[in-house]
């Protein structure tokens, strides 16, 4: 995947649309929720999510993206991340990944979370409480003058501490005028390495835990990715800036 190297946010004016890049994009997160729901196929949530991206006068990122045919990544139970919208009807118990990014006057956001459907296993639930935790415990670690494997190391702590595993061939990225910019952004690592994070850095940290195995392959699609052994897996994901104050994350109505 072609990559550029991270913006560093040099005005207040760049900051402001990403700011209001994120605010849509959290909107839009927070409108489709409702939408996620028992009896509902994959594909008729990716038509509303394109309602919405239309309707809030911004551009889809991912439709068209190295050819990838929708505006959402809709992942559900054992696919971890890029799952095409379809005919696939969700079902009871099913936990279902939103992966969405839009382009707002030339910038970019993007952010995922992963809804369960009804009533679904303890350990199911554990695994989305703690991926969740994850991303917000990395999130933490987005502060001036640390290292950008601090954010790294944070998740997998999280992540394997509860007994899961954390994805190695997916990781997060830098954002900005590119959808994915350099670096990338590992969730597992030792602290302390990498790059020194300095003000104005954006990045989309993504943590993706799986019940298994950490192993994943890609579907015939050549798109879908799914965990080797079929448990589940589950994304979450927040377009973040840092800031002398700290991590201010942008994808937060």
């Amino acid at each position: 995947m072609s990559k550029t190297s991270t913006i560093v946010i040099k005005s207040d004016a760049e900051l402001q649309v990403l700011r209001e890049a994120g605010k849509i994009l959290a909107a839009i997160i927070a409108d489709i929720k409702s939408s996620v729901k028992i009896g509902v196929r994959t594909q008729d949530i990716d038509q509303q999510v394109e309602a919405l991206i239309a309707r809030y006068g911004v551009k889809p990122a991912f439709k068209g993206y190295r050819g990838f045919p929708a505006s959402t990544c809709i992942s559900v139970n054992e696919e971890v991340v890029h799952g095409i919208p379809g005919n696939r009807v969700l079902l009871e118990g099913d936990i279902v990944s939103l992966d969405i990014g839009i382009r707002h006057k030339g910038y970019y956001s993007d952010t995922a979370i992963t809804i369960p459907l009804g009533k679904v296993k303890p350990e199911i639930q554990s695994l989305l409480d703690t991926t969740r935790e994850s991303l917000y415990r990395g999130i933490e670690q987005a502060q001036v003058n640390n290292h950008l494997s601090d954010i790294s190391h944070a998740i997998q702590e999280v992540i394997e501490g509860k007994g899961f595993s954390v994805v190695r061939d997916f990781v997060g990225h830098g954002i900005g005028q590119n959808l994915h910019e350099d670096p990338e952004v590992t969730n597992f690592g030792p602290a302390h390495q990498g790059p020194v994070l300095k003000e104005g850095m954006v990045f989309a940290i993504e943590p993706m835990a799986n019940l298994g195995g950490w192993q994943t392959r890609i579907k015939e699609d050549g798109w879908t990715v799914v965990t080797v052994d079929g448990k589940a897996s589950a994304h979450f994901e927040h377009t973040v800036a840092i800031t002398k104050e700290g991590p201010e994350i942008l994808t937060s109505l």
